[in-house]
């Protein structure tokens, strides 16, 4: 039987330019591109709407889900409800266990039961991982913390995907990483802005969909 096929999630900066949308279009055209995750500057409400309603026809009319982050300390939940986005991108809870209510995540789960998806970043250790998934995550996002080195990071995601069940993202912050992150397992490759937001960035994506297709099976050398 056949392993599912890794997809591809691209990942903004912040500063993404004004012509964001056009390069979003060209770069999810050229991969099998499941998700963009939109990190957004810190703004107000009404600004952070219009930005995310500037790019999400270029992300949603390809059949990709719009998944939007960061905008300081704007609530994430009611600017994906009155812009259309698919979900939210949330960070890990440090300190979630001691916390009686559940913690935000928890709370952010209740409130995206519209259908809307939970992803969480931000994970150092094993255990911000699993409570992340037993608060509901949609997926979780490993290698977003820059020092960790890559055979760490396979090395958690190999436990992650041989234990749970939640779907996790490997992120690449180089197109050479993308076959070993592939390997083990993990349902999604995420592309770090630098690999694919300047120009000529849809062929980056179109690299690592080849480099996705031609890896090792899980398991293997």
């Amino acid at each position: 039987m056949a392993e599912p096929q890794t997809r591809l999630i691209l990942l903004t900066a912040p500063e993404a330019g004004p012509d964001l949308g056009a390069r979003l279009a060209r770069a999810v055209a050229a991969g099998d591109v499941a998700a963009v995750i939109l990190r957004l500057p810190p703004g107000d409400e009404r600004a952070l709407v219009n930005a995310v309603k500037a790019v999400a026809p270029a992300v949603q009319e390809a059949g990709a889900a719009l998944v939007i982050a960061g905008g300081g300390t704007i609530d994430l939940a009611t600017v994906a409800a009155r812009s259309g986005a698919d979900g939210v991108h949330a960070e890990a809870d440090p300190g979630a266990e001691e916390d009686e209510g559940g913690g935000p995540l928890r709370s952010l789960r209740e409130r995206l039961r519209d259908g809307r998806i939970l992803g969480v970043g931000g994970v150092r250790s094993k255990h911000s991982a699993m409570e992340a998934g037993e608060a509901g995550a949609d997926y979780i996002l490993f290698g977003d913390d820059p020092g960790l080195p890559l055979d760490d990071l396979v090395a958690r995601l190999t436990w992650w995907v041989e234990i749970f069940e939640t779907p996790c993202i490997a992120l690449a912050r180089d197109l050479a990483a993308v076959p070993a992150l592939a390997a083990t397992g993990a349902e999604f490759i995420g592309l770090d802005p630098a690999l694919w937001a300047g120009d000529g960035g849809e062929a980056a994506a179109a690299e690592a969909q080849s480099l996705i297709r031609n890896r090792p099976a899980a398991g293997e050398g």
